[in-house]
């Protein structure tokens, strides 16, 4: 186990950030994953005093950009005018690949490197590609080689219908090979093994819309920065939240994973969703230098790795360790955020906090280690209301978690995300608002 700060090194802030609204995939949406990194990274880099050319770094997370975008994050540094001498590269670590970018900025801050870096992460799932099966790029590859009309003629007898069946590249993406199971059954383990009930997900769903609602009302969304599309049309908020979601509602919606005796369902699972988020991090000199304000300062970070089927209970493996380094439970945090990728999800990492037998194999304690509790974690709802688009919402929690400590007046934060394949990840955040070095 890590025994050390991520960060080890110089101090690290949050400067400034901003998020889009994020948009639910109903058909393919209107901006490309490098659109909406660039209106929030415009955004961004407006408000602030200095040139987007002072920028070190550009790093954006996302894992499944279009044909189009190699190397978003490069793309997305020239449209935002960070000019040519602007080295910029893009992570993908599924689930969490905005917050393996601020983890990869911090690093470079923290060890001298970088000074001043816009990291975040992006994606556009409506636009995630319809592949072509093997057989069928077998096929064309055969014709694209054939010589005269004999070839041809008889390349085209070797045609079958059915090598037009299409590979859905979201499916793919989000079912993990090795296992051969997706997300979604992943969370039907979790809610078999910690004997979760319909009703708590449902439960689970419902607030996280009415807490979502809360906050908007109460004028706390201010992260999100409208965006337009080229028809004109603003987006101005999520438009995945449902004010009027109930349990009786809820109760309607058949299991999509194991239809004869499954619970999870669309209505208490993360929305497939578009949007970007993005963050400036800044060493103690480049904050003095252009007189920055200061969001938080990241203090720890943990990566960790656990059974593929067990995947949603990476937040627990990845957030634990961060505690037991800096000798803190989980209510010395004023706000958590526990990204909802499955309702069944966040309550599995709940119950595995407090369960004694799982505590005392995976982390070696005679007793549980407890969970945090409702009233600070997911304050403002999460994924199931807000979306989940998979290469920025490891950055949009961390951006909540400072945006909560601020209205909230806290000081220590823990952002955590499950990620495909079995591995988690967490952030510690400490709300400061100046520098004190």
């Amino acid at each position: 186990m890590k025994k050390q700060s991520s960060t080890q090194g110089r101090s690290v802030y949050i400067v400034d950030g901003c998020r889009t609204p994020f948009l639910k995939a109903k058909e393919v949406g209107p901006f490309s994953a490098s659109d909406l990194a660039v209106a929030a990274g415009r955004s961004l880099l407006n408000r602030q005093a200095f040139s987007p050319k002072e920028i070190d770094e550009v790093i954006i997370g996302c894992a499944m950009p279009g044909p189009d975008e190699a190397n978003i994050a490069r793309i997305v540094a020239l449209r935002l005018g960070c000019g040519d001498n602007v080295p910029a590269f893009t992570v993908m670590r599924n689930c969490a690949s905005g917050m393996q970018s601020l983890d990869s900025a911090a690093k470079d801050i923290a060890s001298g490197r970088s000074d001043l870096i816009l990291a975040g992460g992006t994606e556009a799932m409506s636009h995630a590609p319809i592949l072509f099966t093997q057989k069928m790029a077998g096929w064309l590859a055969r014709w694209a080689g054939a010589k005269g009309f004999q070839q041809q003629a008889q390349t085209l007898t070797q045609f079958r219908l059915s090598y037009l069946a299409p590979v859905i590249a979201l499916m793919k993406g989000l079912t993990d090979p090795v296992i051969g199971m997706n997300m979604g059954q992943t969370a039907e383990v979790l809610a078999y093994r910690f004997h979760l009930t319909r009703l708590q997900m449902d439960e689970l769903a419902v607030r996280s819309h009415e807490r979502l609602q809360v906050a908007y009302e109460a004028g706390w969304m201010d992260e999100i920065v409208p965006i337009i599309d080229h028809q004109g049309n603003v987006y101005v908020r999520d438009d995945g939240l449902r004010a009027d979601s109930s349990v009786e509602k809820l109760a309607k919606l058949k299991p999509v994973f194991d239809k004869k005796f499954g619970m999870v369902t669309a209505g208490n699972s993360s929305q497939i969703t578009d949007g970007a988020c993005v963050m400036l991090l800044a060493s103690a000199d480049a904050v003095k230098k252009y007189d920055l304000p200061v969001m938080g300062r990241i203090v720890d970070t943990h990566w960790a790795a656990l059974n593929p089927a067990q995947m949603g209970l990476g937040p627990v493996h990845a957030a634990t360790p961060i505690m037991q380094r800096h000798h803190l439970k989980a209510s010395d945090f004023d706000c958590w955020e526990i990204n909802e990728a499955f309702a069944a999800q966040v309550l599995a990492c709940l119950s595995a906090w407090d369960e004694k037998a799982y505590c005392e194999e995976q982390f070696g304690l005679p007793m549980p280690f407890g969970a945090p509790s409702w009233d600070h974690l997911n304050q403002d709802g999460g994924a199931i209301a807000v979306g989940h688009p998979i290469g920025a919402s490891g950055a949009r929690i961390v951006l909540h978690v400072l945006q909560s400590l601020k209205h909230r007046k806290g000081h220590r934060g823990m952002a955590s995300i499950c990620i495909g394949g079995g591995q988690g990840g967490a952030m510690y955040l400490e709300r400061v608002t100046e520098v004190n070095e």
